[in-house]
This record gives C-alpha cells, sequence and structure tokens, in this order.
C-alpha cells in the first residue's frame, strides 16, 4: 500500500530534521538518511545504468558526495530532490564515461569489442524491442524515462531534479515517447523480415 500525502509530507519533515542536525554536527545522524534512501537511489541507479555492482558503487559515491555536500544543502528544494539531483549527475557522468570508452576502444582495439558467436547468438535471443529502443536514447533522454515512468515522478518533482521546467519536460517526454514507438516498431518490422533470424531458425 503507498503512502499518503500526510504520511509523505510528515516523512519529509522528519528527513529535513535530520538534516538539519547533520548541518550542525551531529554527523552520525547521516545514518538515518542512508537508510531512508539508500534502497531507491540504488533502484534508480540500477535502472539508469544497467548493472547491479555499478549501481551498488555508484549508490556509495552518491552518498558520500551528499555527505561531503551537505552544508550547501537549502530547504528551497525538497531534500529528495536535491539529493536526486546529485544521483542523476553522478549516473550521467558515468554513462558519458562509458561511451567515450567504448568509443576509445573502437578506435584502437576493435577486435575486442567483436562478441562471440555464442554472445551473438544469446543477444539476438533475448534482445527485446524495447532494450533497442531504450539503447538508442541519450543518457539525458533515459534519465527523464527512468524518473516519470519507473521512479513515478511528477513533472513538478522532475523540474526541481534537473532544473528543466515542468512544461518543457512535458514537451521532452513527448518527444521521448514518440522515438521510443517509432524504434520499437522499426525493430520488430526487422525481427519480423529477417529470414536468418533466431527466432525463425528450425532447431
Amino acid at each position: 500500500m503507498g503512502l499518503t500525502l500526510q504520511e509523505n509530507q510528515q516523512d519529509a519533515r522528519q528527513i529535513e530534521s535530520v538534516v538539519a542536525s547533520v548541518q550542525r554536527g551531529e554527523t552520525e545522524r547521516f545514518a538515518i538518511i542512508i537508510d531512508a534512501y539508500q534502497q531507491q537511489i540504488f533502484r534508480y541507479c540500477c535502472r539508469m545504468l544497467g548493472n547491479v555492482q555499478d549501481a551498488e558503487d555508484a549508490v556509495q559515491d552518491i552518498m558520500v558526495k551528499a555527505y561531503q555536500s551537505i552544508s550547501r544543502y537549502r530547504p528551497e528544494v525538497s531534500f529528495s530532490a536535491w539529493l536526486y539531483r546529485i544521483a542523476c549527475n553522478h549516473c550521467l557522468n558515468l554513462l558519458r564515461r562509458r561511451k567515450l570508452h567504448r568509443q576509445i576502444m573502437n578506435i584502437f582495439r576493435p577486435s575486442l569489442l567483436a562478441a562471440s558467436p555464442e554472445q551473438e547468438m544469446e543477444k539476438r535471443l533475448y534482445s527485446y524491442p524495447l532494450e533497442k529502443a531504450l539503447a538508442e536514447l541519450t543518457p539525458e533522454e533515459r534519465n527523464i524515462l527512468v524518473l516519470r515512468v519507473l521512479e513515478q515522478r511528477s513533472f513538478a518533482e522532475m523540474s526541481e531534479i534537473l532544473h528543466i521546467s515542468a512544461n518543457a519536460l512535458t514537451k521532452r517526454m513527448t518527444t521521448i515517447k514518440r522515438k521510443v514507438q517509432a524504434a520499437m516498431a522499426a525493430e520488430e518490422e526487422m525481427t519480423c523480415q529477417e529470414p536468418n533470424s533466431v527466432m525463425s531458425t528450425k532447431i
């Protein structure tokens, strides 16, 4: 059962009180913040990075960054939005670094990136149109989709996290949905027409 609005507001006030105490020097109370947000930040990182180990490492780094910069937090925005902004920036940086690393590897050692026949078979068996479509999104587009659809954040909350107006986010979300739908349709059509696809191979 989900929390009511009143319960959410009460939790938010309690967290703000804990944050204020940490800022006053009661640093041991930061453990309360970790307990409150660790699981949801881990879930967000998993969805952004697509890898449990990377997500676990990211959560640790994000919590360290939050602890180190908590003195700069001001309650003009919710603490949740402030923490998600740190998580968002951290994950986007990791995704950009991952893309850059792959580009460099492609230039200098492309043979290391070649998939084995077994990997190709597994890829073709378990790659779904949605996964292919999501892979075509930029890190920023993927982040908006994760926050809106999987994290079920309102556009107002996303605006606080991303520093983008709710109206602009609404328009971007519409564009992203069209992009994903078009990519899914193209992938499904390609899968159906491909004569040597795994699904059409007789075993």
